[in-house]
Order: C-alpha cells, then sequence, then structure tokens
C-alpha cells in the first residue's frame, strides 16, 4: 500500500471542478471515471463547519456514492489535507 493511501472505507479522487453557481461539482476517480455531486445533497467530512467552501479543484479526496432519480452521485466527501 502507497504511503499516501487513505485506508478507509471511500474511493479515492480528486476535485476536477466545481461550479460555485450552480453548487455543483464533478469528482475524478483513480480510474478515470467522474462523479457528479451537488452542495445541497453531499455530506463534508474532515472540513471546519462541514463548509464546501473549503474544496478546490485538484484537492485530493476520499467520496461514496449513492443511487439518485438523477443517476450515480457523490453524497459524501471525505478531505484529507487542508
Amino acid at each position: 500500500m502507497e504511503h499516501d493511501t487513505p485506508s478507509d472505507r471511500f474511493y479515492q479522487g480528486v476535485i476536477h471542478n466545481i461550479s460555485w453557481n450552480n453548487e455543483t461539482g464533478l469528482i475524478r476517480s483513480r480510474s478515470g471515471k467522474t462523479f457528479p455531486f451537488v452542495f445541497a445533497y453531499v455530506t463534508l467530512l474532515g472540513a471546519p463547519r462541514h463548509d464546501l467552501r473549503f474544496l478546490f479543484e485538484g484537492m485530493r479526496v476520499g467520496f461514496d456514492v449513492g443511487w439518485t432519480s438523477h443517476g450515480l452521485r457523490v453524497t459524501v466527501i471525505k478531505v484529507y489535507d487542508l
């Protein structure tokens, strides 16, 4: 196992895109697949006050997904490094 690989239950990826106006974003997994998220429906772990303004493009994160009426979406984002 690599030194920088967190040992938890989350998938690993990076914040690929954030649209502050639309309150949406994309996470790119290690395999290259992108997963959308909507601010209102994401639980944020590891950031002060669970504030999504701590996210930035290129940030390494853990994430989990769930099925919604709009397909597979990110439901949890875990911040590893602030």
